[in-house]
């Protein structure tokens, strides 16, 4: 009887997960826009497209006669500073029917198991209290206010905006810098503008770039808007810096094609300072612990000045014996299994939250640590 309650239990859980998994933002109707122009079905605060995101969606009706649309509350939460002196009303897509309704009005789904939109956790809104109450059913979460909700939106508003950077950092402005240098044309006065969403509409409606796929667009947008706009390639600079020909002298491999993953161990011998780059702390470790292993490096790890390795959020190069390294998760490098590094414990922490492992430091980092990760 036992195993079949456990059982039971165990599929019941299988089923909600895939159930939330299932859930899907997008639109399956027209959505309503009601801003205008030719960036209209853009957020204005982060460009993502509006009806990939509509169920999430927020409005709002200026007294001046303007509007705006957000892809999340998240979004609005952001652009609230710069427009609560001139707001008229507040509207939301209520997520059963996906039409707009007025937000003070609606019944909100906060933290269910369908994930957030530029944001940890997620809010979703319903005009009938008894359709939140079947999604809560279904998905989790707790019902709220739009007040309620909106303070969340706004204390968790700082770390929200960290974590998508860090994403960005990691992902969208290096695809978008590689986009925009093979397809698309010099694009002046980009201090010119003042939402992403109208850079995107130039980029579609000029011919700025060859024809892109939304995903594409957006990382291109967000590399234009958010680096080169404002004159410095936050993509690239202070990373760790790799030549071509410099090969791992680990694995062979060349390690300027996995940028997110350099390492680099500087050492002196009577000629200078010279140094050696690895596709991943891995291959540095197991250098460092045997540099003989690896070709004639007598003397090397005597005289080494300083180790370097790239941050996994920021990009940026970081000193090897200060960071915090993650053993053991889901995210594989180039070489496999890795020790991914971080400028904190607490940065750390928060990627095993996604993708599980453990933190260790520097100095904890053995044989039997590397043996583990090559198992």
């Amino acid at each position: 009887m036992k195993k079949i309650l456990i059982v039971i239990m165990i599929s019941l859980f299988a089923a909600f997960s895939v159930q939330a998994a299932k859930f899907s933002k997008m639109a399956t109707v027209e959505p309503q826009l009601i801003q205008k122009g030719d960036a209209k079905k853009w957020c204005p605060v982060c460009g993502m497209n509006l009806k990939m995101f509509w169920k999430t969606s927020h409005a709002v009706l200026l007294k001046d006669g303007s509007t705006r649309q957000y892809c999340s509350m998240r979004c609005l939460a952001a652009d609230y500073p710069h427009i609560k002196d001139n707001i008229k009303d507040i509207m939301v897509t209520d997520a059963k029917t996906q039409k707009l309704i007025e937000a003070k009005n609606a019944y909100y789904v906060v933290g269910s198991k369908v994930m957030g939109t530029m944001s940890k956790v997620s809010k979703l809104a319903f005009a009938d209290k008894a359709d939140a109450e079947d999604f809560v059913k279904h998905y989790g979460g707790e019902i709220m206010s739009f007040d309620l909700a909106f303070k969340h939106a706004q204390s968790s508003l700082k770390n929200d905006i960290a974590m998508i950077n860090k994403k960005k950092a990691v992902k969208m402005y290096p695809m978008g810098k590689k986009i925009v240098s093979k397809m698309c044309q010099e694009i002046p006065n980009l201090k010119d503008y003042k939402k992403i969403s109208d850079l995107k509409a130039d980029i579609v409606n000029k011919k700025l770039c060859k024809p892109l796929k939304e995903k594409q667009l957006q990382a291109a947008a967000l590399y234009l808007y958010e680096v080169k706009r404002v004159g410095k390639d936050r993509a690239t600079s202070d990373t760790v810096k790799v030549t071509k020909d410099e090969k791992c002298p680990v694995c062979g491999m060349f390690v300027y094609k996995y940028p997110r993953w350099a390492a680099q161990i500087f050492y002196k011998d009577a000629k200078g300072e010279k140094h050696l780059s690895f596709d991943g702390v891995k291959d540095m470790m197991k250098f460092y612990l045997n540099p003989s292993k690896w070709g004639d490096y007598k003397g090397v790890k005597e005289n080494i000045s300083k180790m370097k390795v790239t941050d996994y959020y920021t990009q940026k190069a970081i000193d090897a014996k200060s960071a915090y390294y993650v053993t053991g998760s889901d995210v594989l490098g180039p070489m496999g299994k890795e020790l991914i590094p971080f400028s904190s414990k607490e940065e750390a922490l928060k990627f095993i939250k996604d993708h599980k492992g453990k933190v260790v430091k520097y100095s904890e980092i053995t044989a039997e640590v590397l043996k583990k990760l090559d198992d």
